[in-house]
């Protein structure tokens, strides 16, 4: 089950299908990865379609981090109920990196729970290896929906999620 709360409304003004494009996203990632934790059942998450000012927050408490960010993953611990964790999406900083990077919004959410999702399922971009085989799966999901590869050279200048 995936849970979809829009907590800023500028997402569903900017994009009235933001809650379809976040699900079919993260069913993606859930479905194309398999090394998966849960055993049995179906996974469960939440997706938080937010502002700046409250993932600001939330990785200033959780993370020691007072800054805004794009993307928040918050894995776990493994539970009868298979729930694997919590994403939160900034709307601000999110539309200001589309911008930057001269994609659709609609492109980098997508890109950006598929991101969030894999941390869920124990990926990470630590190091250059982790980050190369995470940005392969990545590039795999997003394909499958139709989504251009967010790391092309000459796709705008952007770092890592």
């Amino acid at each position: 089950m995936i849970d979809i709360e829009i907590e800023d409304p500028a997402w569903s003004a900017a994009l009235p299908d933001a809650e379809a494009l976040v699900r079919a996203a993260a069913e993606m990632a859930l479905t194309s990865v398999v090394l998966h934790p849960v055993s049995g059942g179906e996974a469960c998450l939440t997706v938080l379609l937010a502002d700046d000012a409250l993932v600001r927050d939330l990785n200033a408490r959780f993370r020691n981090k007072d800054t805004a960010t794009n993307v928040l993953s918050f894995p776990a611990l493994p539970n009868p109920e298979n729930l694997i964790g919590d994403v939160a999406l900034a709307f601000g900083i999110c539309v200001r990196e589309a911008a930057e990077q001269r994609k659709p919004l609609a492109h980098h959410l997508q890109h950006l729970t598929v991101h969030g999702v894999l941390h869920l399922l124990g990926h990470d971009h630590i190091g250059d290896d982790e980050a190369e085989t995470m940005e392969g799966l990545e590039r795999a999901v997003l394909a499958k929906l139709g989504v251009p590869d967010p790391y092309l050279v000459g796709e705008g200048e952007h770092e890592r999620p």
